[in-house]
């Protein structure tokens, strides 16, 4: 058996054994990852050739000082030919690749690698040995994009390999869960957001909305999230729902960071706040105004 899938917990630091020197490889013990990695591994997914089952390729991006926190920002795809006996992929390509994407951006870095699938592939311990050479002193991060959506949704699985046995085998290779969750910046969340709206259109439209139109929008969604919490715990509090623990220590950190301020005078700095908004608006526009006067000015003269 070439890999093994066993969820135990995560380690802090493993040893790998490589000819006759030991050196010390750390693990990560969370990871995040951007959403533009998810569409790009789909994207490879759907133009892959037609006698091809899974696709594979290389995750970029940064970690931490000591290794432990890891974020996962870019993706690109590499060549790659198995069969039931044997596994190869263009080590050239991957590497070019790697070159031109730090160019970019200096930062980033080789996580691991991604494959598609429901399940782990025979080929994953030799494909993460060539990956854990290239992540080093850093262990590779292997994930796992179902693609095939056997549940009804896109199942993601996050590993990462760890040497197991009394020799250095690439093949003896244990792979524990790593945690994991999808971070959104801003401007792709603005992006999701669109292609949500544009798959609950009919016409399959997401038209762009004015700012004022997106803070309604914003504001009337957390009306609703405050109506569910009230309701849960107006539930709870009944008797009518069976508390949960982890949903109550939530609700008690969130409202810990919100600042005890009497309503007037929240009131009185909401105006005030908005007065300066609108004063810069004013001097903006105005300014805007002087400087297309004094260009026509400019070409008559």
């Amino acid at each position: 058996m070439s890999a093994l899938n066993l969820n135990l917990p995560t380690l802090s630091s493993s040893l790998v054994k490589s000819g006759t020197t030991t050196t010390a490889t750390t693990t990560a013990q969370q990871c995040y990852i951007h959403p533009v990695v998810l569409f790009s591994i789909l994207d490879h997914y759907l133009r892959r050739n037609d006698n091809q089952v899974r696709v594979i390729g290389t995750l970029l991006g940064v970690r931490s000082d000591d290794g432990r926190v890891t974020e996962i920002r870019n993706c690109f795809s590499v060549l790659h030919f198995e069969t039931d006996d044997e596994v190869e992929m263009d080590i050239d390509y991957h590497r070019l690749m790697t070159t031109l994407h730090k160019r970019a951006s200096s930062r980033e870095q080789v996580i691991g690698w991604y494959a598609t699938g429901k399940a782990l592939s025979k080929h994953a311990a030799v494909i993460q040995d060539f990956y854990s050479h290239e992540a080093a002193p850093f262990n590779a991060v292997h994930l796992v994009v179902d693609t095939d959506m056997t549940n009804g949704q896109l199942g993601i699985q996050c590993l990462q390999g760890s040497p197991i046995g009394t020799d250095s085998s690439s093949k003896n290779c244990l792979f524990l869960p790593l945690p994991y969750e999808l971070q959104y910046p801003d401007a792709e969340l603005t992006a999701l957001q669109a292609a949500t709206d544009s798959a609950e259109s009919p016409e399959g439209l997401a038209l762009l909305i004015s700012d004022m139109e997106q803070l309604e929008k914003s504001i009337d969604e957390l009306r609703n999230m405050l109506q569910r919490v009230t309701d849960y715990v107006h539930r709870v509090c009944a008797g009518e729902a069976k508390p949960n623990n982890v949903v109550g220590k939530y609700l008690t950190d969130m409202l810990a960071y919100v600042p005890k301020v009497d309503t007037d005078q929240f009131a009185g700095l909401f105006q005030t706040h908005l007065q300066d908004i609108l004063m810069v608006a004013y001097l903006n526009n105005l300014a805007r105004a002087q400087l297309n006067i004094a260009d026509r000015l400019q070409r008559i003269v």
